[in-house]
């Protein structure tokens, strides 16, 4: 990704791009959001490849069920999870 304090002329940040990925790819954002969302990935290739293997990713993992997940696997995603959510 390009430098995470790095400002582009009515975008959003490297970082902020990072932190709103999730919004943007559930349309929870207002217009102009999205359009400073879009303005940065328009200009930062780093990012636009971050959010388009997010948007991959999500498809992907949309096609498991529970059952398909091997029991080793599923506890280190909740362990996972768990540790980043109390960070």
């Amino acid at each position: 990704m390009a430098e995470p304090t790095r400002e582009f002329e009515h975008g959003y940040t490297c970082k902020e791009v990072v932190d709103l990925a999730a919004e943007y790819l559930e349309g929870a954002m207002t217009t102009s959001q999205m359009t400073r969302f879009e303005m940065h990935l328009n200009f930062c290739d780093g990012c636009f490849t971050f959010v388009d293997q997010i948007r991959a990713t999500a498809a992907l993992s949309g096609r498991l069920s529970e059952e398909q997940i091997p029991a080793g696997t599923k506890t280190k995603l909740l362990a996972a999870f768990r540790d980043w959510s109390s960070e």
